[in-house]
């Protein structure tokens, strides 16, 4: 197993950046949150709240011409790959405007000029497809790197298994970035999986291993370079496990502590780690002020409240859209 330098210096100007990322993923979350009583955004909802700080870590450690894929959780994944709101808000509420023109959803976000290849609702089923682009990747050897995100659950199935295997033998340029809340739904993990340690299997095979159980961003990115390194020097696959605590229910905009399969004190112990008040307690201790603080997420706040105004005010797409970007068949 991969060890890394905690306590790398990374500047102050990164840990703003993060900041901002999930500030953005945070507020316009909490948008979602606040409008979707309306019944206007006609979509289901996996909500990202508590993760933020994994997608921006890694994202922050990709360059702009790598490319990832994720799952129906795919907000804070596309906000961090993207950084705009125009297109996500058009998504949410159905309009041509959006990011597939109304007809994704919250569970199938792309931006494939950006690098978000797309967003998969079948658990593990980006995985696979992220192989075959890290495949193709170094045929072109065009020095592309791909990061395929997914949760635990996605460790039950076996197509994730044998992802992990191929990327071993033909040494692809791949992360395979589990982010941990410890259920399937609302189903623990004792209750799935047969091993004690994922990484502890993981780095049996010709694989890099990296884990970290920390809120911390900058850590979480410092993780994220360290495993681009290991992938670069040693032409193999890395595998990176960060823990998070999923706030709101598996589907849906409120919390779930009444469901029984979790209590609420458990979560409380996490929001006293969340990942925006580490990183914005970490700013003011290197000396960024609240005033600058609060200019920059005012300035958040207002990007995202324009972007629901114009998606609010934006068209449908016709009926002809439907037969847009399909295959058919003749």
């Amino acid at each position: 197993m991969q060890t890394f330098n905690k306590g790398a210096i990374v500047e102050d100007h990164l840990c703003i950046n993060l900041y901002k990322t999930m500030y953005l993923i945070r507020r316009a979350e909490e948008k979602i949150q606040e409008y979707y009583p309306d019944d206007e955004m006609k979509t289901p909802m996996h909500m990202s709240m508590g993760e933020e700080a994994i997608v921006a870590g890694v994202c922050h450690a990709l360059s702009p011409d790598d490319q990832v894929l994720g799952t129906y959780r795919s907000h804070a994944l596309y906000l961090a790959k993207t950084g705009e709101t125009d297109r996500f808000f058009s998504e949410m509420y159905g309009k041509a405007e959006g990011c597939a023109r109304g007809k994704a959803g919250s569970m199938h976000l792309s931006a494939p000029e950006q690098g978000l290849l797309c967003c998969s609702a079948i658990v593990a089923s980006s995985i696979p497809v992220a192989l075959g682009t890290a495949f193709a990747n170094k045929y072109k050897q065009n020095a592309k790197k791909v990061a395929v995100f997914f949760g635990d659950g996605a460790l039950d199935a076996g197509v994730f298994w044998e992802s992990l295997n191929f990327a071993c033998l033909k040494k692809l340029p791949i992360l395979f970035v589990c982010e941990d809340n410890g259920f399937a739904v609302h189903t623990r993990r004792e209750h799935r999986q047969g091993y004690v340690s994922i990484n502890d299997v993981v780095s049996k095979f010709n694989c890099n291993a990296f884990q970290e159980d920390t809120t911390d961003a900058e850590v979480i990115y410092n993780v994220s370079r360290a495993a681009m390194r290991a992938l670069e020097e040693n032409d193999g696959p890395c595998f990176l496990r960060f823990r998070y605590y999923r706030y709101l229910e598996h589907v849906g905009i409120n919390e779930d502590f009444d469901a029984g399969y979790r209590s609420r004190s458990e979560y409380l112990q996490w929001r006293e780690k969340d990942p925006l008040t580490v990183l914005k307690s970490k700013l003011l201790f290197k000396g960024v002020g609240m005033e600058e603080l609060a200019v920059m997420e005012s300035e958040i706040e207002a990007k995202i409240l324009k972007s629901i105004e114009l998606a609010k005010k934006a068209p449908l797409a016709t009926t002809s859209e439907l037969q847009q970007g399909v295959y058919q068949c003749e």
